[in-house]
């Protein structure tokens, strides 16, 4: 089946593969050209050549350098002269463990990478073009950022500041740029790998749909937010968690 080309350009950082290439994946099946960004530049070409060379491109570096920020964007322009959709997927958790024994420069590391990357390249696409053509901006949050998640302190407290970035920028770049969140649950990516591995049946009967999630549906729900269909939501947080919180009930 052939896509009609949409016109429009989007930014997907952690691309090359869980979610972001998930995303990125939704974006071109409705039409979009989209850069993807990454650490490892084999893996980053080898999900451009699944998505379509003519369709993608990809540039590599680490998500907090704002150098690299600088340049991704500069190239989407180059590439594709607009960059109407931002995704801020990119992420780290390093640590597992009670939050009395977290180092804090782990802490540190983990904000860097998780929320201030964030910023940046929402500062980025802003001045390039969103600020005057407008856009969508996607953070990718988690579960673990609005409720507590055992172990995963730095992680939840960095995606918990992620949705409040969310409404920050929602409000300050209104009426030009709209800004949400998604919150997934345990989505079966190498990322979340030690949360389901070898229990994967045992950690999905958790969930009232019955499955751990896959990153289409983040995709989906990335391709909605960055649509004309949710064009009059803005600074929200999307919940895509399979009914886990549904558990929270009493009875």
């Amino acid at each position: 089946m052939t896509v009609q080309d949409s016109g429009k350009a989007a930014l997907v950082t952690g691309g090359s593969r869980g979610i972001g290439y998930g995303i990125a994946e939704a974006l071109i099946a409705r039409g979009d050209r989209v850069c993807i960004t990454g650490r490892n530049e084999d893996a980053l070409k080898e999900a451009v050549d699944k998505l379509g060379a003519d369709r993608a491109m990809y540039v590599a570096g680490k998500a907090h350098d704002e150098a690299h920020q600088a340049v991704a964007v500069e190239r989407v322009m180059e590439a594709y002269g607009r960059v109407d959709f931002l995704v801020n997927n990119a992420g780290t958790n390093p640590v597992f463990g009670p939050m009395a024994d977290l180092d804090l420069n782990v802490a540190r590391k983990v904000y860097e990478t998780n929320v201030i990357s964030a910023l940046g390249f929402a500062q980025q696409t802003w001045r390039a073009w969103q600020s005057e053509h407008g856009g969508a901006i996607v953070n990718i949050a988690s579960v673990a950022g609005v409720a507590p998640s055992p172990f995963i302190g730095a992680y939840g407290m960095s995606k918990a500041a992620m949705i409040n970035l969310t409404v920050q920028l929602a409000h300050e770049f209104s009426p030009k740029v709209r800004v949400n969140a998604i919150a997934p649950a345990v989505i079966k990516t190498k990322f979340a790998e030690a949360l389901y591995e070898g229990r994967e049946e045992e950690a999905a009967a958790a969930y009232p749909l019955g499955r751990l999630g896959v990153p289409s549906d983040i995709g989906g729900a990335a391709a909605f937010l960055t649509s004309d269909q949710s064009d009059w939501v803005t600074g929200q947080t999307l919940v895509v968690d399979g009914g886990i919180f549904l558990n929270a009930g009493v009875g």
